[in-house]
């Protein structure tokens, strides 16, 4: 039994407050449906007295619903001091008598209402399909990735408001829960890269169901007591694990990097008959999400780009392909995204707050400083580890004194999106809450570059998309009736492409129709 000791206004006695309301189970954060379609004769006492007669006041029972479902549903209660602020908000709306009470939502743990579902469709390329001479003997291995930002359920439950929208089953961990495994087990991806997975819940319930289905995880918890964190997960009959380096973003005693947001790099050996096969390199991360600290954003990037670096040289010297996904928390064409896909962006006169494009009105209070971040950092300019002489030069005779107002990094990356849409032409949108719907999600990767000694042919030192899965734009989001819904059960929407990773010599004629280039 629950006792929420705060008053109640009832449709036939009105001036009539019972203090404490007392409610059995049956009544309890899912009974709205009971409430409201309850008989006149349905009561309930205390110690012999009359508690509560129903039916209640519906927007007193929306009111409750919205406030102590949320804390009742979920793994764990809130700080004190909000609990307090909740506690005290929804009895403070007293029914006007000129509402008429609509029909009420589903209680918890029933399925809930169905919505419009809009289908996401695979955006092939017909180039991937095209053999030329020869094309039977040549060796390649497929594969899919997904990145996925889950949605941590105790970020949901700080960050409740956002989620006013939702109905309160589909917010339920276990509902949710079964949903995201849905996704994954029916989209059947190579490699999963998720982010805002909550540690209790991956050790529990999400490890153990991935590595039923074949996976092998790796996992990256965020810095301090935060609860989530990052998760790099791939099919064992697909890949083997070659290494695993998590990335702290946290340094102490540096005062740009003091946030506890983290990366994790794998590198993996794809699992083909032939006997010489190119590995392949996997960064997932999650990067700072205030808009207006741009600064902090480009120096985290700039630690997960000298890691990867690290872990992708080969012994001779090249990189293997790679592939970066995760949630940038930069929309597209922002300087961070062009940074990215560029490999330069000349910051001189940049404001903080510009860097990311979150913002549709930038502060420009801040600006970058030069250079971003301290050389006792370790990262060079270039996005590299770095390790100075006693006279100022690094190892590649740079002399670091210098200090141009700009970061490179060596990475030829394209986008396995365009970011807008084929059906329309409206932006796509990876996640939307109360806050504008934006692009924020991406995989990035290193396309097959053209072959020196003939441009139509390419070479087998990157990777080839195949195919995307479409994204959702403002009409589909307006269909759905936004995220998370009943179809959705993050406020991200999972991120899925093919590739194809050529071995060392293969080349291949492509189409007339070209690879996706970063002008798409």
């Amino acid at each position: 039994m629950t006792i929420f000791s705060c008053s109640f206004y009832f449709l036939r006695h009105r001036c009539t407050r019972f203090n404490p309301v007392c409610l059995p189970s049956c009544c309890r954060c899912d009974f709205i449906h009971v409430v409201v379609g309850a008989s006149p004769h349905h009561r309930h006492t205390f110690k012999g007295k009359l508690a509560l007669r129903f039916p209640v006041y519906f927007l007193t029972a929306r009111s409750y619903c919205r406030t102590k479902t949320l804390m009742n549903i979920f793994d764990e209660d809130p700080p004190a001091k909000r609990r307090k602020s909740l506690d005290h908000q929804w009895y403070r709306h007293k029914p006007s008598p000129n509402n008429s009470s609509p029909s009420p939502p589903r209680c918890q743990g029933a399925s809930p209402d169905p919505i419009a579902e809009t289908g996401r469709r695979w955006e092939e390329f017909t180039y991937a399909h095209r053999k030329g001479p020869g094309s039977s003997e040549r060796r390649f291995f497929d594969f899919s990735v997904m990145s996925y930002n889950i949605l941590s359920q105790q970020l949901l439950r700080e960050n409740y408001y956002l989620y006013k929208h939702c109905s309160l089953p589909i917010l339920d961990w276990n509902y949710r829960y079964t949903n995201i495994m849905k996704e994954i087990e029916e989209h059947n991806a190579d490699i999963l890269c998720l982010q805002e997975v909550q540690e209790d819940h991956y050790v529990s319930q999400i490890k153990p169901s991935l590595e039923a289905l074949g996976y092998h995880c790796e996992y990256k918890k965020r810095t301090g007591d935060k609860p989530d964190g990052c998760a790099v997960v791939f099919k064992r009959e697909a890949f083997s694990l070659l290494s695993c380096h998590p990335v702290e973003y946290f340094r102490p005693g540096v005062p740009l990097l003091d946030r506890d947001n983290v990366g994790l790099v794998v590198l993996l050996q794809p699992r083909v008959e032939a006997d010489r096969s190119t590995p392949l390199c996997v960064a997932n991360t999650h990067l700072l999400y205030n808009p207006r600290r741009g600064d902090i954003k480009l120096a985290q990037l700039a630690l997960l780009l000298a890691q990867l670096r690290h872990v992708a040289t080969q012994p001779d010297g090249s990189c293997c392909p790679v592939l970066v996904c995760g949630d940038m928390n930069s929309v597209p064409w922002s300087p961070l995204y062009r940074f990215l896909r560029e490999g330069r962006l000349d910051y001189y006169g940049m404001s903080r707050g510009e860097v990311s494009g979150q913002d549709a009105i930038p502060s420009r209070q801040h600006m970058l400083t030069v250079p971003l971040w301290p050389q006792g950092l370790g990262i060079s300019p270039q996005c590299q580890y770095q390790h100075t002489t006693s006279e100022g030069l690094t190892k590649t005779g740079e002399d670091f004194s210098i200090i141009r107002p700009s970061i490179e990094h060596s990475f030829s990356l394209s986008s396995a999106y365009s970011h807008h849409s084929s059906k329309r032409g409206q932006p796509e949108i990876t996640t939307c809450n109360l806050r504008r719907p934006l692009t924020v999600d991406y995989i990035f990767y290193t396309a097959a570059s053209r072959h020196t000694s003939d441009s139509s042919v390419l070479s087998g030192d990157g990777l080839q998309l195949l195919a995307r899965l479409s994204l959702f734009d403002g009409t589909d989001l307006h269909t759905v009736g936004g995220l998370p819904n009943a179809n959705n059960p993050s406020d991200h929407l999972p991120l899925l492409a093919r590739f194809r990773l050529h071995s060392p010599q293969d080349h291949r004629h492509p189409s007339a129709a070209p690879p996706p280039t970063k002008d798409d």
